[in-house]
């Protein structure tokens, strides 16, 4: 599976952006399909994850600001980003997986990776 993310850009604070990412090869059997972030230096943070039958979980500090849905055949995955916060400057990374993770949010459970995409938001 290959996974590419596009969408990111830069914003103020206070604005939005609209992550996409496109999976490629065998897409019909992923179990689950997430978003997550890292800072350099930082370890990568798990930000919203969903699954085959479209139950979203999300990390606390994005709750109600950020909605991650998915197209019917699981080939596109989204992440629609509102009232950006400069803390949410970060690379956005896709990734997914065959089987559900025993913790959705930890990047350690995910086998496949996107290249990333980077958010900046400015204050």
């Amino acid at each position: 599976v290959l996974l590419v993310e596009s969408g990111g850009g830069s914003v103020q604070a206070g604005g939005s952006l609209r992550l996409s990412c496109v999976a490629y090869g065998y897409t019909d059997s992923l179990s689950f399909m997430a978003w997550f972030r890292q800072v350099p230096g930082f370890e990568r943070e798990g930000v919203a994850t969903i699954d085959s039958d479209g139950r979203t979980t999300y990390t606390d500090s994005v709750e109600g600001r950020f909605t991650i849905s998915q197209d019917n055949a699981k080939d596109i995955l989204w992440l629609q980003m509102n009232s950006l916060k400069p803390e949410d400057t970060a690379m956005y990374y896709c990734a997914a997986d065959h089987t559900a993770p025993a913790d959705t949010l930890w990047y350690g459970d995910y086998k496949y990776w996107g290249k990333g995409t980077q958010v900046s938001v400015s204050s």
